[in-house]
């Protein structure tokens, strides 16, 4: 039988080629050219967010940048939505790399929540963690942890450190 720290790892190394792409409306000042990134399955779309954005930013005019948010095949993508999960429900049929494309305008306020710090993405992945300890151990191991063993999870993810991931509380 797998041991559930075998399937943690194997999950963690998980990554799914994507290719950003500058939505066709948005006002640039020369053609953007794609963006390529192998992105992890148990992070978040707001964790890549500075990496594409940057990229972007050197073809538009900064008066058009505004809040950025990602959309697969008309459908805006949930940040609060570990990547792997949005790969599976929208794109897991698809051809890879998986074509994203990128919006810094049109926000849409009735499908997206906002997210306006990092603070929000950690605050929700703690939560989400939480919750998954509640139905596994009845909250037994987040209750143990310490406030430093919390930030050491979220940098683990932040950072992409497997071995930061405090491997004896999951």
């Amino acid at each position: 039988m797998t041991d559930d720290k075998d399937v943690l790892r194997d999950v963690w190394f998980g990554r799914i080629p994507t290719c950003f792409t500058l939505y066709q409306d948005e006002i640039t000042e020369r053609e953007a050219e794609p963006y390529y990134l192998l992105l992890p399955r148990i992070s978040y779309l707001t964790l890549v967010t500075d990496k594409v954005k940057k990229h972007f930013q050197k073809v538009m005019r900064q008066e058009e940048v505004s809040e950025i948010w990602f959309e697969y095949e008309g459908t805006p993508l949930k940040w609060h939505y570990p990547i792997g999960l949005l790969f599976d429900l929208h794109a897991s049929n698809t051809a890879l790399p998986w074509s994203i494309t990128v919006h810094f305008k049109n926000f849409p306020e009735k499908d997206l929540l906002h997210c306006h710090s990092k603070d929000v993405i950690e605050a929700h992945f703690m939560a989400c963690i939480k919750e998954a300890d509640a139905l596994k151990h009845k909250s037994q191991v987040i209750n143990e942890m310490q406030k430093k063993d919390h930030k050491q999870l979220w940098m683990g993810l932040q950072n992409g450190n497997y071995n930061a991931l405090s491997i004896n509380y999951i």
